[in-house]
C-alpha cells in the first residue's frame, strides 16, 4: 500500500488573515484643512512633444506626465507652445470670462426660483475655451453638462441658452430637455445626455460615420473621470481603436463625480488616460487649468485624426470648484475651500498673467473685458426673463408634441393632433 499522502485527505490550506476589499478613502474630509501634498505638477515645458505619427506604444509615458505650457511666471515654455498671437489668446480669455460671468448670473436665477437646475463649470473653463478654438468649426462635439463654453466659444446666442434653461416659448428644445443640456447642430453641439459615458460611444460613432462617408469632419467627445468605470467608455475606446476612428476622445478629471473622489473610478492605482495604453490608443495627460497645453494637446490630437491616424485619449487634469450641481453641497463630502489649495491655479488668471507677461495686457484692460462679459449676460437674460421663467410667462406650445419624432407624420398623430385642437 502507497505511503504518499493522499490529495484527498490533505489538509486545506488557509490564508493567514481573513480576506478584505480594498476601498479607496480620499485623503481628505470636510473640517480637515486641504491637502494636496501628494501631487506636485511638473515643470512647464518638460513633457516631449511627439510626431503626431509616431506609434502608440512610443508614447506611453505621456499618460503618466502632466503637458504644461504657462509656468509660474506666465511664461509660455517647452515644445507643447502653440505660439498663437495675442489676439487669439485675448479671444480665449475673453471666453473664459464670459462662461464664467454666465454661470454666475444663471445660478443666481436658479437661486431665485427662476429655473429648477443649474451645473457650473467654475474653474474649468479652459476646458472647453481651449478646445474649441483647436477644433474646427465644423467639428462635431459631444459634451458634458460643464461644456458649456463650446456654444459661447463658437458664437451661439447667449439668449437661446438661457431660454433652453427656463424652458420658455423661445427654447430650442421645444422644452423637451433638463435644463443646460444644450443641442444645436448648426454649431455642432450634440445633444447632452445625462448617461455620461454615452458620448464616447455616440462620438465615435459619428466620427466612424464621417470617414465611412469620406467626409472630412471630425468628432470631439468629453466625459468626467468617474464615467470612465462605464461600459460605454470601453465600448467607444475598442471601436475607436479598431476602426481608427477620427475622433478626440477627453476625460475631464476634477477630482470629484459627484460626491465620489476619484479614486473610486480608478483605485488611485494610475492615470485615467493610462487606460488608453491597453487598447493602442495614444494618450496625452494634460493640466486641465492651462489654455495653452489644452489648447496644443486638443490640436495635436485633432491633427492625428484628420491624417487618417486614429484616436486620441487626452485626461485633463483640474478641480470642480464649485458642487456637482445647484443640488448639491460639496461641504458635506470634501474640506472647504479646498479648490483655492488647488495647485494648478486658475485658469483664467494663468491666462491673463500670460498676456501680462507678453505685455499685451493690462489690469485695467480685464477689468473692462470682465464688466462687458457682464453687461452681456445682463441685457441676454432681460430677452430671456421676459419671454418666460419656470412657473410663469410663455410656454413652448403644446401642438409641438407632435413636432420632431417622424419625418412623415403617420395618420394616427395627425388625426390626434385634430382632435386636441392644437
Amino acid at each position: 500500500m502507497s505511503t504518499e499522502p493522499n490529495d484527498i485527505d490533505a489538509p486545506l490550506l488557509r490564508n493567514r488573515e481573513p480576506l478584505r476589499l480594498h476601498v479607496p478613502q480620499p485623503k481628505r474630509r470636510p473640517g480637515e484643512p486641504p491637502d494636496f501634498s501628494d501631487f506636485t505638477p511638473p515643470e512647464a515645458g518638460s513633457v516631449p512633444r511627439p510626431d503626431v505619427a509616431a506609434p502608440a506604444e512610443e508614447m506611453r509615458p505621456l499618460a503618466f506626465e502632466l503637458i504644461r505650457v504657462l509656468d509660474s511666471s506666465g511664461e509660455a515654455v517647452g515644445p507643447w507652445r502653440p505660439d498663437l498671437p495675442a489676439d487669439r489668446l485675448v479671444a480665449g480669455l475673453r471666453a473664459m470670462l464670459r462662461t464664467r460671468a454666465y454661470d454666475e448670473r444663471m445660478f443666481r436665477v436658479q437661486r431665485q426660483g427662476k429655473s429648477s437646475f443649474y451645473m457650473k463649470c467654475t474653474g474649468e473653463e479652459a476646458v472647453a475655451a481651449a478646445a474649441a478654438m483647436a477644433l474646427d468649426a465644423e467639428d462635431m462635439c459631444f459634451p458634458t453638462y460643464r461644456q458649456q463654453g463650446l456654444l459661447l466659444t463658437r458664437g451661439y446666442p447667449m439668449m437661446k441658452m438661457m431660454c433652453q434653461v427656463f424652458s420658455n416659448a423661445e427654447d430650442p428644445l421645444k422644452g423637451r430637455q433638463m435644463p443646460v443640456f444644450y443641442s444645436s447642430k448648426a454649431a455642432g453641439f450634440f445633444s447632452i445626455s445625462g448617461n455620461l459615458g454615452t458620448q464616447f460611444s455616440q462620438a465615435v460613432g459619428w466620427a466612424m460615420g464621417s470617414a465611412y462617408k469620406g467626409g472630412d469632419r471630425i468628432a470631439a467627445a468629453w466625459i468626467g473621470e468617474g464615467s470612465t468605470a462605464e461600459g460605454d467608455f470601453h465600448y467607444a475606446m475598442t471601436l475607436a481603436s479598431v476602426y481608427r476612428a477620427p475622433v478626440v476622445l477627453t476625460v475631464v478629471n476634477n477630482q470629484w463625480a459627484i460626491s465620489t473622489f476619484q479614486g473610486i473610478a480608478n483605485g488611485g492605482e494610475a492615470t485615467f488616460a493610462a487606460r488608453a495604453i491597453g487598447y493602442g490608443v495614444p494618450a496625452l495627460r494634460v493640466d486641465g487649468n492651462d489654455f495653452l497645453a489644452i489648447y496644443a494637446a486638443t490640436a495635436w490630437a485633432a491633427e492625428r485624426a484628420r491624417s487618417n491616424l486614429g484616436p486620441t485619449l487626452i485626461e485633463l487634469v483640474t478641480y470642480r470648484a464649485e458642487g456637482h450641481s445647484s443640488s448639491d453641497d460639496p461641504s458635506k463630502y470634501r474640506p472647504a475651500h479646498e479648490a483655492r489649495a488647488w495647485p494648478l491655479g486658475d485658469p483664467i488668471e494663468r491666462l491673463k498673467a500670460h498676456l501680462i507677461a507678453l505685455g499685451a495686457w493690462d489690469e485695467d484692460q480685464h477689468l473692462a473685458l470682465q464688466a462687458e462679459a457682464a453687461e452681456e449676460v445682463g441685457v441676454a437674460l432681460k430677452a430671456a426673463e421676459a419671454i418666460g421663467v419656470l412657473g410663469a410667462g410663455r410656454r413652448p406650445s403644446s401642438s409641438t408634441m407632435f413636432e420632431d419624432v417622424y419625418k412623415d407624420q403617420p395618420w394616427h398623430l395627425r388625426r390626434q393632433r385634430q382632435e386636441a385642437g392644437v
